[in-house]
């Protein structure tokens, strides 16, 4: 939604994206300055069980467990990373039947928290806190969130100071203590 309200002239300084792809193509566009944007965190995909404990991910497959929400692939890359886990871990097929989608990360740990999933696969940043279990990294591809700077921004050079920040080590310490691995350099 926020891309295609820069597409429209949407008077933002910075944009930050979990999909890569959406601040690739406004860089292409030319609505974001394609020397501007760069990875800044990576995310990872936790498992959060609805009775707070962990489990093995293949209970995840067993008639216990009706619902298994995840985020919609079509529209969030950690819908698409939380498949591809699945895949791996050969539970896609057993799984698949019963995923319920969220439109994004948010709405996917809402299903649980309202009780209409048993266990959700979403952005582990979102379960910071909880007793989540983290998918191994190499079990899908890398989760790269982008950020740049929009052409029209006319607050151009705080803009950049902020991006400046987001890749800093500083900046890189804060979002791996709310569960991002480093960019690759």
């Amino acid at each position: 939604m926020l891309s295609e309200q820069i597409e429209n002239g949407a008077p933002f300084d910075v944009f930050m994206s979990a999909n890569a792809e959406y601040a690739d193509r406004l860089g292409r566009s030319g609505k974001l300055l394609p020397s501007s944007i760069r990875v800044y965190a990576v995310g990872r995909v936790g498992v959060l069980w609805k009775d707070g404990k962990r489990h093995p991910l293949r209970e995840l497959a067993t008639a216990p467990i009706k619902f298994v929400g995840l985020p919609n692939p079509k529209l969030a890359p950690y819908g698409v990373a939380a498949q591809q886990a699945l895949e791996y871990a050969g539970l896609w097929a057993m799984v698949q039947p019963k995923v319920v989608y969220g439109e994004n990360v948010r709405q996917t740990l809402q299903l649980l928290e309202s009780g209409n999933a048993d266990a959700v696969l979403t952005a582990d940043s979102l379960l910071q806190g909880k007793d989540a279990e983290v998918i191994p990294a190499d079990w899908h591809r890398p989760i790269l969130q982008k950020a740049g700077l929009v052409t029209a921004s006319p607050n151009r050079e705080l803009a950049q100071r902020f991006l400046d920040f987001l890749v800093s080590a500083e900046g890189r310490a804060v979002f791996a203590r709310y569960g991002f691995s480093q960019p690759p350099k």
